[in-house]
């Protein structure tokens, strides 16, 4: 029997169940309302939404790995590429670019030139330090970790307050080296 080979992210989001993308969309505006309202601080309100997105995240791996036939990456450096060219088209409907890799493959971008979570939205002046798509951050942030890799995300560039994509610095921090459960072999 082949080895199962790695379904293109293409191919996977045209064979997933999906809703409607403007009731997608406008329910998280409604959630990233709510948290302003009930927060009153936008820095809490960030740090609320890079918790939902890990804690979706460390579920979301395990769709991931099933439906995409993905095997182990080698390094980093592949794992960032079936991130934004399989995962983020699996689950948003686009791809990512990844680019300004350090010299030592730890640390790299991930561009969106489309991101479906900012339709309809503009932030006042009131929020201007709110990461609006900081779920995005939390999701990468808790799935790379489920897959032992132990990083940091942090926001570069941002559609919404005028830059010209939306662009996550992904930084690995270490490799966590997998833990077996106990055998007794003896």
């Amino acid at each position: 029997m082949a080895p199962a080979v790695p379904r293109s992210g293409d191919a996977i989001f045209a064979n997933v169940e999906r809703v409607n993308a403007e009731l997608f969309t406008l329910t998280y505006g409604a959630i990233v309302r709510q948290l302003l309202t009930d927060l009153e601080e936008v820095e809490e309100v960030n740090k609320q939404l890079d918790q939902m997105g890990y804690n979706i995240g460390i579920r979301l791996i395990d769709e991931f790995l099933a439906k995409s036939n993905v095997t182990r990456c080698v390094d980093f450096r592949e794992t960032a590429e079936v991130i934004a060219k399989v995962g983020f088209k699996m689950f948003l409907g686009v791809t990512a670019s990844v680019t300004n890799w350090d010299n030592e493959g730890t640390c790299c971008s991930l561009i969106l030139e489309d991101n479906p979570l900012v339709d309809f939205v503009e932030l006042p002046d009131t929020c201007q330090g709110l990461y609006y798509c900081n779920i995005l951050s939390g999701v990468v942030r808790g799935a790379l970790e489920m897959v032992s890799m132990k990083t940091e995300i942090t926001w570069i560039r941002d559609m919404l307050r005028g830059d010209d994509a939306f662009e996550l610095q992904v930084k690995l921090l270490k490799q966590v080296p997998e833990e077996y459960p106990y055998k007794d072999d003896e």
